[in-house]
């Protein structure tokens, strides 16, 4: 049974995953404090729904990056990862974008390329998926979301994509990517027409999965250049493939199949919880435990509080 109430998701476990109790702040207003906490109940609403409409449409998906390592050492969000992030296999993107369409619960609304040309194609995911009545200001100094539609807060939803076996020729792949970024940048923000290097780009992402179809690697898209070079989580499909079931905060959501393996192939072999003889805990330094893409949000309004004052993660 799905549980809504914080204290019943906070008590769902207390063995087998980290119980960490530190509470992390991103701002005050008014004196009330808004932390990471009320920011993931709420940003849960939202891959509820995403949850409710790929089962419902058979399409797959997998949290992935931070969200599948919450599920190995939290069974449930990092306390103080302030987003969520998903991916979907490009076999199902198209299907994706119409079962949003038709059955998306009208609390909620999405934004991509292919409902909104405003929409940025590089750097970044390929939708987000927003929660109205809500607001939020990434941390984002180089492309600002210029979809009509809101700046609600939001799941962030990605490609998974087929890429070369070749490491030569998927880093130049990028590498065209990284040339082309400062371009794109330059041009949205001097407000200048850009949709054909968005079209470009988007061609350009999908001749190289289109020319890879029958690889045994996959990946982010190419549209997404910014991992050091050589360092690109790239991954064998067989530890992708096929999603399964995990917990995460008294629901179950799909990650990837051989979640461990990928988990340390991505951050390094001590991301993982250790046992200290009494308990799992935290391996990341606690200097590096802090929020890293909210600047400022209000989970009471769509519109920005101007009293508002944002203070760094705990």
């Amino acid at each position: 049974m799905k549980k809504n109430n914080k204290k019943e998701i906070n008590d769902e476990y207390k063995n087998g995953c980290i119980r960490e109790k530190e509470e992390y702040v991103l701002k005050t207003y008014n004196g009330k404090k808004v932390t990471v906490r009320d920011l993931q109940l709420q940003v849960l609403e939202i891959m509820d729904e995403i949850h409710r409409v790929c089962v419902k449409n058979n399409i797959k998906y997998a949290l992935m990056a931070g969200s599948a390592l919450g599920i190995v050492n939290y069974k449930g969000f990092i306390p103080w990862d302030d987003d969520m992030d998903v991916i979907v296999p490009r076999s199902d993107w198209n299907r994706f974008i119409e079962a949003m369409k038709k059955d998306l619960s009208d609390k909620f609304y999405f934004q991509c390329y292919e409902t909104d040309k405003k929409f940025n194609v590089i750097m970044g995911p390929t939708m987000k998926v927003r929660k109205k009545g809500t607001w939020m200001e990434e941390v984002n100094f180089l492309l600002k979301n210029r979809c009509q539609g809101g700046d609600g807060i939001f799941v962030d939803v990605i490609i998974y994509d087929n890429v070369s076996e070749n490491k030569f020729k998927f880093e130049m792949a990028l590498t065209v990517t990284k040339i082309l970024m400062p371009l794109y940048v330059l041009l949205d923000n001097l407000h200048l027409p850009h949709d054909w290097l968005s079209r470009f780009i988007r061609w350009f992402a999908y001749r190289h999965s289109k020319k890879n179809e029958n690889s045994s690697l996959v990946s982010q898209p190419i549209s997404v250049p910014w991992e050091k070079f050589l360092k690109e989580p790239v991954f064998k499909k067989e530890d992708v493939f096929p999603f399964k079931l995990y917990e995460f905060e008294g629901r179950k959501f799909y990650s990837y199949n051989n979640i461990e393996k990928i988990l340390k192939e991505w951050y390094g072999p001590n991301c993982l919880k250790k046992w200290d003889g009494e308990k799992w805990v935290e391996t990341l330094p606690v200097s590096k435990r802090k929020p890293k893409h909210t600047a400022n949000l209000n989970l009471e309004s769509d519109q920005k509080q101007k009293e508002d004052k944002v203070e760094k993660g705990k």
